[in-house]
């Protein structure tokens, strides 16, 4: 079992990570937007984040330097994102994050990705 914090805007994906992580016997925590984001972190402590691109107020990138110049730098962050356009995949990569996963998500592979990425894998599709 994992301590999974995910970051998503959408109530309808919140609510599939949620069924699907937690079927898997994961704890999950989520948070719909960045606002917040590192007293998250300190509170629920998580074993990896899994954070959508495009959030109200500040993006995913926007973030994840937050969490990168944070006494939480080495946490593993994966990109969520419907943005699945030529390039996003190598921009999010290059931007730090440890793994792109794309939506909608595919509910059979998604929770093998998380348990990849979670054994130190990068993981990516789209």
């Amino acid at each position: 079992m994992a301590r999974i914090l995910v970051v998503e805007d959408s109530p309808d994906n919140m609510k599939l990570c949620r069924a699907v992580l937690t079927l898997k016997g994961h704890e999950v925590t989520g948070l719909s937007s960045g606002n917040g984001l590192l007293d998250a972190i300190r509170e629920s402590e998580p074993n990896i984040v899994l954070m959508d691109i495009q959030l109200p107020e500040k993006d995913g990138f926007a973030l994840l330097r937050e969490i990168r110049d944070s006494p939480f730098a080495r946490l593993r962050v994966l990109a969520l994102t419907a943005h699945a356009m030529a390039g996003d995949r190598e921009k999010a990569l290059e931007a730090g994050f440890d793994g792109y996963i794309t939506k909608p998500l595919d509910i059979r592979n998604f929770p093998v990705q998380v348990e990849r990425a979670l054994a130190g894998e990068r993981v990516t599709d789209g």
